[in-house]
Order: C-alpha cells, then structure tokens, then sequence
C-alpha cells in the first residue's frame, strides 16, 4: 500500500474523530446556551483540559497499538500476551493524560470518586481508540502482503517461463533425433529404447515442471535419460560420470532444479574426446547436495559463459522455492567450472 495512501488514511480517522466530538459538544451543550457557533465549540475544543481527556489519550494509544503491540504481539499470533498488554497500554496512557490534567490548575482537587470516573472513562476511550488502531494496522499489513505476494508470483512466473523456454532446447532435440535417426540402420532396438527416453523426458517436461514439486526419484529418471541420450554423441566412455549415494526415499523437491547445470555443462564442454563431465547426488537424512563439473578450454581474453539459463535467475528462483535453506556455490579454476547445490529439509 502506497505510503501517501496510509498518511492519507490517518488524517481522515483523526478529522472523523474531530468533527465527532463537535457534534457530541453541540448535542451536550457545552458551548453555553444558545451560542454553539463553530469557533466557540473549537474554543473549547481545544482548551488544555478537553484536549487531555479527549484527544491525546486517543492518540496515544492509537499509536502505541499501531506500532507496537500489533507488532510484537497480534502480528506474532501471541493472543495470550495480546489480551493483557492492550488494557495496561490504555491504563498507561491515560495515567500519563491525568497526570498532565493535574498539571493544570483548574482541575486540582478533584475527589476520588471524580479521578475514578475520569481514569476509567478515559482508559475505555483509549482502549476503543487502540482496538481500532489494531484494525487498521492489520488491514494494511493484510493489503501489502498481498501485493507482495502478487510481485513474487509475477517473478517466480517470469522465471518459470525462461525454464520452460531453456527446458525446449531445439539443438537438443534436433541432435537427438539425429543420432536416433542413425541408430535405426544400425540397432533398430537400441534406437526404439532412445527413442522411448526422449518420449519420457518430453512427457516429464510438458507434465511433471507444471506441479510445484515432485519426488526427487522422478528428478533423477530424468537425469538419467537425459545423460544417456546425451552419451550416443560420443564414443568416449569416460566422458560423463553420473553418481548417486543414498536412497531418494521421501524426498521431494521442485522441479527441472539441478538440470540447469547439468545442461550447461553438457553445452561447455570444448571437446566430446578429451572432457570430462561429472554429475553427483548425496543424498542425507536432512541434506540434499548436488555437484556438477566440466572441463572447458581456457580462454585469456574472456572466459566461457556458463549462465545457459542464467546464473542469477538461477538463483533467484532458488530464493523463492528454498529461502534460507539451500546454499549455491560456483567456482571456475584451472580449467574446472563447478556448480554445488546444497539443499536442506524435505520440502521446497
């Protein structure tokens, strides 16, 4: 909610507030008689000892349940504490009102049963002033999530969009068909298996990315058909390495996380004879850790770019799906690019 919004907000409670009690002065009278003009009601609307009992404990307490009981108690779902540190709050700005009141002579003296009366219809006026306060805060607080929560979406569509757009790789399709193509004259069974990974890997794409999360034994079958399509390019057997450790078990994570890297990987790699790639899971009790590296030519003037669907959108959809529980580290040395995934708990 725009700042000038809420400001605006404000002023118009406080002027209701105002012109509520001109209109609760004129009905009681207090103007004297049959002079009830406008500036005789502010007159006495604004004397010391009406502005004590009227208007600064509301504020007061307004403000103090604005900022900080909502804050620290109503905000934080802490009712217990809620329903003790309103009416102390109430009590204690109307202390600090009659102690001012006191301060202006006319009004020393005053009997018990009169600072009674005075103490306890003051404490309701403010507690009535805070309860309101709460209802304010909390109807912009509720508007700003919501806008909040739309931006996010409106990110987190952008960038699942730019996956979906990198996940329909055409180079890879085309060469994949390619080599399927060749395999036909050769193996028609091996090409009728290939050829049934890619149909399982189009299906994960267009299906399984479309749910916020999968189980993480459909993420690996995808891995694995991904590897071994890209593995009939090459007739190096050490080319790609792809490891597992652990059991997959309950885990459950969001979808098309670790192809990325895998994918750039497999795009930088400067020589299908002499690269290496090598792909690794360890799979814990509480901890995911995905590790992926290649090998690529040393460049002096500009080094390879390995963002394919990019490093930093890569990371902001990380923050999203796992904030505060995943940690990304990417390092390129000696001729070594390497992306580790740390991944914690068992739900994105």
């Amino acid at each position: 909610m725009k700042k000038w919004f809420v400001v605006l907000l404000h002023i118009g409670y406080w002027l209701l507030y105002l012109l509520l009690l001109l209109a609760v002065l004129q009905l009681a009278g207090r103007t004297g008689g049959s002079n009830r003009r406008i500036t005789t009601v502010l007159y006495w609307l604004f004397r010391p000892p009406l502005l004590w009992v009227a208007i600064l404990p509301a504020m007061l307490s307004f403000y103090v349940f604005y900022f900080v009981v909502f804050s620290r108690f109503l905000q934080r779902k802490k009712m217990a504490a809620l329903l003790w540190s309103g009416p102390v709050a109430a009590l204690s700005v109307t202390l600090l009102s009659l102690i001012l009141i006191y301060a202006d002579p006319p009004k020393k003296g005053l009997s018990a049963g009169e600072f009674l009366a005075m103490y306890v219809s003051m404490s309701l006026l403010a507690l009535v002033h805070g309860v309101i306060a709460l209802i304010i805060k909390g109807f912009v607080s509720w508007y700003g999530d919501i806008r909040l929560k739309e931006r996010l979406m409106q990110r987190n569509d952008e960038m699942e969009l730019a996956l979906v757009k990198s996940q329909l790789n055409p180079h890879f399709l085309f060469n994949t068909l390619n080599n399927i193509d060749v395999l036909i004259g050769k193996d028609p069974q091996l090409a009728s298996a290939y050829l049934n990974k890619l149909s399982d890997i189009l299906r994960f794409m267009l299906y399984e990315t479309k749910t916020e999360k999968i189980p993480l034994e459909k993420e690996m079958l995808y891995i694995g058909r991904y590897i071994d399509l890209q593995k009939i390019r090459t007739a190096n057997p050490d080319y790609i390495h792809y490891t597992v450790e652990g059991e997959p078990g309950g885990w459950v994570i969001a979808p098309m996380i670790f192809i990325p890297f895998i994918e750039n990987a497999f795009k930088h790699a400067d020589n299908k004879k002499t690269s290496r790639i090598r792909v690794s899971l360890h799979i814990g009790k509480g901890t995911l850790i995905f590790c992926c590296e290649n090998s690529h030519a040393q460049q002096r003037d500009s080094p390879p770019d390995h963002s394919g669907l990019g490093n930093g959108l890569i990371q902001k959809r990380l923050n999203l799906l796992y904030p505060d529980s995943h940690v990304l580290e990417i390092s390129d040395a000696d001729g070594i690019y390497k992306a580790k995934l740390s991944l914690n708990g068992n739900t994105p």
